[in-house]
């Protein structure tokens, strides 16, 4: 019955007419397909539409996550870079302490620091999940601000040292502290092999490599007591600078000073050489502690 043909008839109530027309049974179908056919696509329209707003709203929050793992990530490196510096420093300031503290007699002197710390070679940022990423961050920065507080404490300790120094600046002057000639260190303080004999023996100076004529200046004040031949040694000078301690020049190529004549820090004692038993041109230099020898590297502040 519904794919019959239908006939329609529509009267005007004013004029009285009547008007008919016919209504094929196809025309119900295609009515019916296209109506579905817009309902879908009013549907399918609306689904991509939140489909695609909820992908773009992913997408941007999965851009702004890649972006706080970045900077959270930055940061770290940056805390790991920082932390390195400040060890270094407190080291070098730790150093120079100890240093200063031999050299003005003091009897303590600074010890290592106890706070441990993270060397960047074993801290990775990624080998820590995201969720604890940011902890980490706060343990280091807690570690900074530790290893701060040392680094301020050690200045307080420098600056009582300065004091100290102040008061002990003739003692200060005959330390041996500079080196006294320039070139590069091609023996140190130690048992090593005699470049003439082969065997294990102790080196009881320093050899300092340089060009033959090169100028050697006393490393601190004080007074000639030898200035000639001397063997093995060659051209030889020795320097008594108080309190115990005295330093020897061997192989030199020529000797500025005479026996007897008082020395400031930095004046010119002779010429590298290679004179007596040497296998080159060089400074063999020597310092005594109470006719005792000791490292000459202890002693000195700047090379």
């Amino acid at each position: 019955m519904f794919f019959k043909n239908y006939q329609v008839f529509v009267f005007d109530e004013k004029s009285g007419k009547k008007r008919s027309f016919s209504i094929k049974s196809n025309f119900f179908v295609f009515a019916g397909i296209l109506i579905v056919a817009l309902v879908s696509l009013v549907v399918f329209s609306g689904y991509s539409f939140t489909q695609y707003a909820s992908t773009k709203y992913l997408r941007n929050e999965l851009k702004l996550a890649e972006r706080e793992i970045e900077a959270k990530e930055n940061r770290l490196v940056g805390i790991l870079a920082e932390l390195e510096f400040l060890r270094e420093d407190i080291n070098r300031i730790r150093q120079f302490d100890n240093q200063i503290k031999m050299l003005v007699g003091s009897k303590s002197t600074a010890e290592e620091s106890n706070i441990g710390g993270i060397e960047s070679d074993e801290f990775k940022v990624d080998m820590l999940p995201l969720h604890r990423q940011e902890l980490a961050a706060r343990k280091i920065m807690s570690y900074i601000r530790d290893l701060k507080k040392d680094s301020q404490l050690e200045e307080i300790a420098q600056q009582d040292l300065i004091v100290y120094m102040n008061e002990s600046t003739q003692k200060l002057a005959a330390i041996p502290s500079i080196i006294p000639a320039q070139g590069f260190i091609s023996s140190r303080f130690g048992y090593r092999n005699s470049p003439f004999t082969g065997t294990k023996r102790m080196h009881k100076g320093l050899d300092i490599a340089a060009v033959s004529g090169t100028k050697i200046v006393a490393p601190a004040d004080g007074k000639v007591l030898f200035a000639a031949r001397d063997g093995a040694f060659g051209l030889c000078v020795e320097v008594d600078h108080g309190n115990g301690i005295k330093t020897r020049f061997a192989h030199m190529s020529k000797i500025e000073v005479s026996v007897g004549q008082t020395l400031k820090r930095g004046d010119l004692v002779g010429l590298v050489g290679n004179t007596g038993r040497s296998t080159g041109a060089h400074l063999h230099y020597e310092v005594m502690v109470n006719g005792v020898h000791t490292d000459p590297l202890a002693y000195i502040i700047e090379r």
